[in-house]
């Protein structure tokens, strides 16, 4: 809601009960106070006051819904942490099964080897056994006698016996390694089997924190879902209340407010653009005001609306800093809303509401020096640019 200083608002405003009359043409509003007229106002007052009692319980809500995505968020990240080690580990399972069911084939296949070695050893027994004792012509006895002297036969006896010796103890041997190899197979099939419920288990604990990680990315959507709705219901409560504010007779009385005070501002003392020291944040604060006030306007608009606050700061009737004018008791309506809050969160600031803001800061102003700003009403006269009358 803005005043040009030099816009000529001839007006001689006298308030009436519930009502002004004007002092000439420039300004025709007329109304005249009743009974019914003040228990209209009392009722839209009323119901204003209920609309902002639901928009405030909407705030506690939303910021509620907010601070629950938050530690939905932190607790997703911490379930995406303990999925990533569930991983690591089940991919190290894996890898030890595989180099496990690797050492058990090369045990099998050298436990097939020492079977056929055992075996063929065996038959290789047998036959030497069956040539020594089982011969048709001559049996085991005359095999020595036949060596001669007693001294030979010994000696063909005892190299017989070494021989069965030898036999027996390479049978013994190859016996004791294929009991070996069977026993280190038994060993890494019960290795692999304990790696296989390890496994199982890894397998579990990853599906039960991918099904946590689900859960709770749901629960994080839904409530971004409700946080949207009750950005949703706050920015209906903002336009029922301002649809409120708008009652006729509230209007006129907020209206010749704001005209005595435009019209102070005026004609009280302006500092230059150059004796203005902007804070750091002013531009990001301003940009996302500008959004809030003009997204939808055309450039000019979202000009003119940067223009506004900077007159502000620039005349000695208002705060002398961006932040102390946005933030002045009941200026701008997305403050009270809450909906800067919510773009100043995210930034929702498009490119051209921070180049109406560098040019606003930087002195340029397309409504003169105009203090406020409001949707057109009749009788209000002003600039007008896009939605609004800037005054």
């Amino acid at each position: 809601m803005k005043v040009c200083k030099k816009t000529a608002l001839a007006l001689t405003i006298t308030l009436l009960v519930g009502g002004f009359s004007s002092a000439g043409d420039n300004f025709p509003l007329t109304a005249h106070a009743t009974t019914s007229t003040w228990q209209q106002i009392n009722e839209a007052e009323q119901e204003k006051k209920e609309l902002e009692n639901k928009k405030n319980q909407n705030e506690d809500e939303l910021n509620d819904l907010k601070g629950a995505q938050s530690n939905l968020k932190k607790e997703l990240n911490n379930l995406n942490t303990q999925l990533s080690t569930v991983v690591e580990n089940l991919e190290d399972l894996e890898q030890q099964i595989r180099d496990k069911e690797q050492e058990i084939a090369e045990t099998q296949a050298a436990l097939e080897e020492a079977k056929a070695t055992e075996s063929w050893q065996y038959d290789c027994m047998v036959i030497r056994v069956r040539e020594m004792y089982e011969r048709r012509e001559d049996s085991y006895a005359n095999a020595l006698l036949k060596e001669g002297t007693l001294s030979d036969v010994l000696n063909a006896a005892d190299y017989i016996e070494r021989v069965a010796a030898y036999e027996r103890k390479m049978m013994d041997q190859y016996t004791e390694n294929r009991e070996l190899i069977e026993a280190e197979e038994a060993k890494l099939k019960q290795e692999k089997t304990e790696l296989d419920n390890l496994k199982v288990q890894a397998e579990a604990e990853k599906n039960k924190v991918s099904g946590l990680i689900s859960q709770t990315s749901n629960s994080i959507s839904k409530y971004g879902n409700e946080i949207a709705e009750a950005e949703q219901r706050a920015l209906e409560y903002e336009a029922e209340i301002k649809k409120k504010e708008e009652d006729l007779e509230y209007l006129r009385k907020k209206l010749a407010e704001e005209i005595a005070m435009s019209q102070a501002a005026a004609n009280a003392a302006w500092r230059d653009i150059s004796e203005v020291t902007f804070a750091e944040g002013d531009r990001y604060l301003l940009a996302n005001l500008i959004y809030c006030e003009a997204g939808g306007e055309p450039y000019a608009g979202q000009l003119a609306v940067g223009s506004v606050v900077i007159n502000r700061v620039l005349s000695s009737k208002y705060p002398d800093s961006v932040v102390g004018v946005i933030y002045q008791n009941k200026q701008f309506s997305p403050v009270a809303s809450g909906r800067l809050d919510l773009a100043l969160g995210v930034n929702k600031a498009t490119a051209s509401c921070y180049k109406a803001a560098d040019e606003a800061m930087s002195g340029v102003t397309n409504v003169g020096t105009c203090v406020y700003f409001r949707t057109p009403i009749e009788g209000l006269n002003g600039i007008n640019i896009g939605g609004h009358v800037f005054y």
